[in-house]
């Protein structure tokens, strides 16, 4: 099998969970204290996965500088663009609760909810499929991180789907794209990048975890603390100990 298409199969299976999530989600009413102790969990899984094997390696390969800039480079964009989803009804697209927007309140705001949850998603898709490029098959923290972090994601932000009138069409049409394009990404970040020297692959990496840590902060953090509070932090740190013990494994 072709690395290529070996990324994209890993894609969309890490991706896949965001649609499992989801159908949790619209079948079980989960308390909402359940769906934000998940959500901190999956909070620490990303941020253990791009402290070491995204900023780490990054810096490694590439040196401190470059993965400095690259890292604030991502946060940045990630911000511009969130904010502008934001004003397009897309602020709590992660939520549970009834903070989304509804479509007859703000039109337009369930396309501002849908791309907003393809720009969560790429950043780490792409970097999901460089990990074949070293030849060694998948990188095994990396998936695990984004397979778990994404079940409580796909499980909040379609519980608040539901809870803000959205369809089953939408819910599931939302998920299952998401799950796809994740699939492409990873598949285009191991076929347009397989020339590349390490220092690119590096600066992307670095790029890729700043976007990451600011989509972390702004839209899986608040949920959690909103409904487990001083737990958040606990629950935050036993994701973050066993994404790391992973990639010590790995």
């Amino acid at each position: 099998m072709t690395v290529w298409l070996e990324a994209g199969l890993w894609g969309l299976l890490a991706g896949g969970t965001l649609v499992v999530g989801a159908a949790i989600a619209w079948l079980v009413d989960l308390p909402r204290l359940a769906v934000a102790s998940v959500m901190a969990f999956g909070a620490g899984v990303l941020i253990s996965a791009l402290a070491f094997d995204l900023v780490d390696e990054a810096e490694q390969t590439g040196g401190l500088a470059p993965t400095v800039a690259g890292f604030l480079a991502g946060a940045t964009t990630y911000v511009a663009a969130n904010l502008v989803l934001d004003r397009l009804g897309a602020r709590h697209r992660k939520r549970s609760g009834d903070q989304q927007a509804r479509e007859a309140e703000q039109p337009g705001s369930g396309a501002a909810i849908a791309v907003g949850a393809l720009l969560d998603g790429v950043p780490e898709s792409v970097v999901l499929g460089m990990s074949l490029l070293g030849g060694g098959g998948v990188g095994v923290p990396v998936l695990a991180a984004i397979a778990i972090s994404n079940l409580p994601e796909g499980l909040s932000s379609a519980s608040g789907m539901k809870r803000g009138g959205r369809s089953a069409a939408y819910v599931f049409g939302v998920w299952g794209g998401i799950a796809l394009a994740s699939g492409l990404a990873a598949m285009l970040g191991a076929l347009l990048l397989a020339d590349t020297g390490p220092g690119t692959i590096a600066a992307i990496n670095a790029v890729a975890a700043g976007a990451i840590l600011a989509m972390v902060a702004d839209t899986m953090i608040p949920e959690a603390f909103e409904r487990t509070h001083v737990y958040a932090g606990l629950l935050a740190t036993v994701g973050f100990a066993l994404a790391f013990t992973i990639s010590r494994w790995g």
